[in-house]
């Protein structure tokens, strides 16, 4: 039998305390026992980007992560996005540029974006493509996802 790991940690503002086995991803354990859907298993290997989150400000992949390393770490998923049933300005920018199709792997690069867009207001075209180099997209082909990140950089420099 293998032991449990004893795991504290905050979700999107939210704190929670629950269990692990030593080898259980970070990524189960957010969707099987939190119930945060949102984060997505592509490849399981840390290359696709779809299970991008961010712990402690920095994107990071979840599905190679062990879950008993987010103890203690502040971490935000795509559901922390949206405040109040109103979208985020990324999640906005997204829809109104179709920067997304199937939205696999959207909340990959939207979580992505937003560690970008903490820093750097007024991102260039390189900046961006440098943020998502870690993400694939196999539907909409880059140019709608740039667009959408430049629209949505436009709408958080407006709102500050």
């Amino acid at each position: 039998m293998i032991s449990q790991r004893d795991i504290r940690l905050t979700v999107n503002g939210v704190s929670y305390e629950g269990s692990a086995e030593p080898r259980m991803t970070l990524v189960d354990f957010l969707r099987h026992e939190l119930g945060l859907v949102g984060t997505h298993v592509g490849c399981e290997h840390g290359v696709c980007g779809a299970c991008t989150i961010l712990m402690d400000g920095k994107a990071v992949r979840s599905c190679i992560m062990l879950a008993a390393q987010a103890d203690g770490a502040d971490l935000m998923t795509v559901e922390g996005l949206a405040k109040d049933a109103e979208l985020h300005p990324i999640q906005q920018a997204f829809m109104e540029e179709r920067g997304l199709q199937c939205g696999f792997c959207t909340p990959g690069f939207m979580m992505s974006i937003h560690e970008l867009l903490q820093t750097t207001t007024d991102p260039s075209d390189e900046e961006i493509r440098d943020a998502l180099g870690g993400a694939i997209c196999r539907c909409t082909g880059y140019e709608s996802i740039l667009k959408s990140v430049r629209n949505a950089a436009a709408k958080l420099r407006a709102s500050t």
